[in-house]
């Protein structure tokens, strides 16, 4: 039996799993995620299949270009699929739960301070992007017939994804807190493209010397030092920019990218 002390003493609530709710939200958006794979690999992949395809392979076939340029292709068209998985798994779904489901207050209420809910968004998304990378590997060698890869190729690479796809998420998270709900659309067809086609997916940064104010354009684009680190391991012998370059590139964005991410996120959850 308890004594009159101890009766006569408060009990304080035990402090909430801040660990075990994080990996609660993050379990159940991979379990949605699964139930759901088949849509979202052909959501993710149609593009950068269709542009592999067409490029690295029509093209080839009717003489346009030659087999090499499929290793300059392939490494941008990776990249591609992780940096956009991830950019548009953070900035659609907020952009509809701040403003029309109202979704995001339930994540909110969970025992977690509100930034390990932004980072929740972002882990999340850097497990979708590598899924839909990890995918562009077989294709690649359904559509190509060969694939320049081997497994001590494996660990650079998966840096790299992960560093990428980390960008890519905190510019997602920062396009879908900062940009109001009826401008998403203009903003995406003025963002989204402009990636597309400067992040160096078609072509090797270090070519643009003749073309200096578009090697300029392309610096400024963090896909560009995902593709041209994914083709300096897989395609050594095209020019590309210095793995290290690379490195402190994507580690600035992600710190200017990243900052931006957790306000704009604090800012429409405090509103």
């Amino acid at each position: 039996m308890r004594s009159v002390a101890d009766a006569a003493t408060p009990t304080t609530p035990a402090a909430p799993d801040v660990g075990r709710a994080f990996r609660a939200l993050l379990w159940r958006d991979v379990f949605v995620t699964g139930r759901e794979l088949v849509p979202f690999l052909l959501q993710v992949v149609l593009q950068p299949v269709f542009l592999l395809f067409v490029f690295g392979k029509v093209l080839v076939e009717l003489g346009f270009t030659t087999s090499e340029y499929s290793d300059v292709l392939l490494p941008g068209v990776i990249a591609l699929a992780a940096f956009l998985t991830a950019l548009q798994t953070t900035a659609f779904p907020l952009v509809i739960d701040f403003s029309f489901t109202k979704e995001i207050e339930d994540r909110l209420l969970a025992p977690l301070p509100t930034h390990l809910v932004a980072v929740e968004k972002i882990v999340f998304s850097l497990l979708r992007a590598l899924i839909a990378a990890a995918a562009m590997f077989p294709i690649s060698l359904w559509v190509l017939g060969s694939l320049p890869v081997t497994w001590s190729d494996v660990p650079v690479l998966l840096v790299f994804l992960v560093l990428g796809s980390l960008v890519g998420a905190c510019v997602g998270m920062t396009i879908g807190t900062f940009v109001t709900p009826n401008r998403i659309n203009v903003v995406f067809a003025v963002v989204l493209t402009p990636l597309l086609f400067t992040g160096s997916t078609q072509f090797p940064w270090q070519s643009l010397d003749s073309l200096r104010w578009f090697q300029v354009v392309c610096a400024v684009n963090p896909l560009t030092y995902v593709s041209e680190a994914l083709r300096s391991e897989m395609a050594p012998g095209v020019p590309h920019l210095p793995m290290w370059v690379c490195a402190l590139a994507l580690l600035g964005f992600l710190a200017v990218f990243g900052a931006a991410s957790l306000i704009g996120f604090r800012r429409r959850a405090l509103d």
